[in-house]
Parts: structure tokens; sequence; C-alpha cells
């Protein structure tokens, strides 16, 4: 039997964030980042899908509707999580299973493509979830939000309620994955969208919703999109709210020890 690594209290924390469910808002969030995944696998057609730390099913939804490949599969460390996934009637949604975080309950090169979208920053031990990875599926993405900032160290507790142990860069993802011999092939940045912007304002903060506010968000959006335009690829990254990596088995493997 393989050693528990997640602890109960991870399990039971979990648990209760997919028992407090907010539909509208993660399918919100699930939109854009489908719409990742989709983008940075253009060119590449995946069979056999597996999504780790699936939460409750809406990106597999989304993706499923728009044909994005024949089969998919799902593991979750939260039995509520797992629920919610049962429920949606995915289609060609052929398993979902719990998992313990970081030990995948299926054979070498059993699938195409795996997806990890906004998981390894929850991850406590990473390079070990990386591993599994790389041993059951050739391709992997992998998205995570760019929480960077010069004073990250004194927003900790922000962070932490978010159960964000990790804080990655475009440029400390890539070597985390190149270190464990993963080659990315083709990467994206994104900001955070304003409709989402304005749901998270208005509906999570319970702010009063006005025309002032509506264009101060789109134009902020607009701004940033401008400076990026012209600043090229470092100042995409400097500005990205988050980062998707489409990556494969390196051919040549690098050891760390």
């Amino acid at each position: 039997m393989a050693e528990q690594i997640v602890s109960d209290n991870v399990k039971h924390a979990y648990d209760e964030f997919y028992n407090k469910h907010d539909e509208a808002w993660r399918m919100l969030g699930a939109k854009f980042k489908a719409q990742h995944i989709i983008d940075v696998c253009q060119g590449h057609n995946f069979k056999k899908v597996l999504e780790v730390g699936a939460g409750d099913g809406s990106i597999l939804k989304l993706l499923a509707e728009q044909n994005f490949a024949p089969e998919y599969h799902a593991v979750e460390i939260s039995e509520s999580g797992v629920g919610h996934i049962k429920a949606r009637n995915i289609t060609n949604l052929k398993s979902v299973s719990i998992f313990d975080g970081y030990h995948l309950p299926f054979d070498d090169n059993n699938f195409d493509l795996i997806i990890l979208s906004h998981v390894l920053e929850h991850v406590e031990h990473e390079r070990l979830l990386l591993r599994e990875l790389k041993r059951v599926a050739a391709w992997s993405v992998i998205e995570v939000p760019r929480d960077y900032k010069a004073d990250v160290d004194k927003k900790i507790k922000h962070f932490l309620a978010y159960g964000h142990i990790n804080i990655y860069t475009p440029t400390s993802l890539r070597y985390l994955l190149r270190s464990e011999g993963f080659e990315v092939v083709a990467d994206l940045t994104s900001m955070i969208e304003p409709e989402v912007t304005k749901f998270n304002t208005y509906i999570n903060q319970k702010k009063p919703k006005s025309l002032i506010s509506d264009l101060k968000i789109s134009a902020e959006y607009t701004l940033k999109k401008a400076i990026i335009c012209f600043g090229g690829k470092k100042k995409s990254e400097a500005m990205a709210n988050a980062y998707t990596v489409l990556c494969k088995k390196a051919d040549e493997q690098v050891n760390i020890f």
C-alpha cells in the first residue's frame, strides 16, 4: 500500500471547500481556463485525457462541450468534488476516482494528455506529483496563477487563505518543469478578464454596481493589454495573472541529484 502523504486535515479542508460550492463563480473561472487549454493545445490532437485535481468538473464539462477529446477521466482529492463531477453527466467521461494527491491509480503511459489546472500551487510536494504526471502520460497542460510580487512574503495570509502554498512566475515554473524532465512546447500568459473582475466585485464582494465602476474595470484591462502589446513577451509574463504551458516528456532527462 502506498504511503499516505496528504494529511487528513488537508483532505477535510478541500472537502469543506466543495461543500461551500459556488456554481456560477466556478463555471465563470472554468470558462477561461478551458479556453487556455484549448489554445495552448492548438495543432495537437489528444484522444484520452485525464484531469488531475479536477475539482467540481467544471473545466472537463466545458472541454467536453467543445469536443476537445473523445475520452475523459478525472481524479480528485475531495469526495465532495467527486460528487459534483459525477452529477454533471459530462459527455464521454469514462471514470472519476478519489486519489491521495500524489499516487495516480493508473498504469504507465495510460493517457495522451494530463490537465493540471490551478493545482500545483496547492501541492506540498510538487515534484512528486509532476513525476506521476510524467509516468502516466506523454503530454501535460499545466496552468498556475502568477502570484509573485516583490512583497509577496508580506501577503502570506492572503495567499494561504486561498491554499496557495507555492508561488510561481513563468520563469520559475519553466525551471521546475525542465528540472523534472519536461520540455515546454507551447505557452501562453493571460490576465483576469473584465467579466471575472465584475463578477468578483459586484457578486462576491457585494459592491454596488455602477457605470463608472464598469468603465474603470474595462479601462484598466485595456490599458494593461496595450502595455503588454508594446512590451512583448517579457512584459506579458511580468503582468500576467496566469501562465499556461503544454509540455511533454523531454528526450534527455535531467538528474537533479
